[in-house]
């Protein structure tokens, strides 16, 4: 079996066993990942912070547009998707942690992201969760970097001009359904 039709079946069986974790019944397309890379600067990062890495469709891409000094933290909920990124990428820049997104404070020893990746579903998170998952956003990227995030829906989008001064909006139209995507400063 080639590995985007296994990657798609354990997607699959992640969001059987926890849709409101995973929230889509397949991983991002290639093209809506590129097009949200697109509004972030990853080769000039050293760190970037990917939040729900799932089976690796953002971990793949960032770490071919990754510079060789930086740095990637990957976060997945799902240790079966964590254990299955660990493996499948053996990159000294990246590092897979197995927790909570609310945690990534944990995991960051007070560095701020230059990058962050979001393809967390917020929109089918508890509101008490989502909004703590929000609240980590910027933090996370301090005044200098930002946040990239993936939704199928554009409903996130006040909850992210809360916390974010700047949001830019983009489609990706080819992905299924069509992904929303924003880039979200502080400065």
């Amino acid at each position: 079996m080639n590995q985007q039709l296994s990657d798609r079946l354990r997607f699959l069986q992640a969001f059987v066993a926890h849709p409101r974790q995973v929230g889509a019944v397949l991983p991002t397309s290639r093209r809506a990942v590129r097009d949200m890379l697109d509004l972030a600067d990853v080769p000039g990062a050293d760190l970037v912070v990917e939040l729900g890495a799932g089976t690796g469709s953002q971990t793949e891409e960032i770490l071919a547009r990754l510079g060789p000094g930086a740095r990637l933290i990957a976060l997945e909920i799902d240790p079966r998707l964590a254990k299955l990124l660990a493996d499948r990428y053996d990159d000294p820049r990246l590092q897979v942690v197995c927790d909570s997104a609310e945690n990534l404070q944990d995991h960051l020893d007070g560095a701020t992201a230059d990058v962050l990746v979001c393809a967390l579903p917020f929109t089918s998170l508890p509101p008490p969760l989502r909004q703590r998952m929000l609240d980590v956003l910027p933090a996370a990227v301090g005044n200098s970097g930002v946040a990239v995030v993936i939704q199928y829906s554009p409903l996130i989008e006040p909850e992210l001009r809360k916390r974010f001064p700047t949001v830019r909006r983009r489609i990706s139209p080819l992905n299924v359904p069509p992904a929303f995507l924003f880039s979200c400063t502080r400065g």
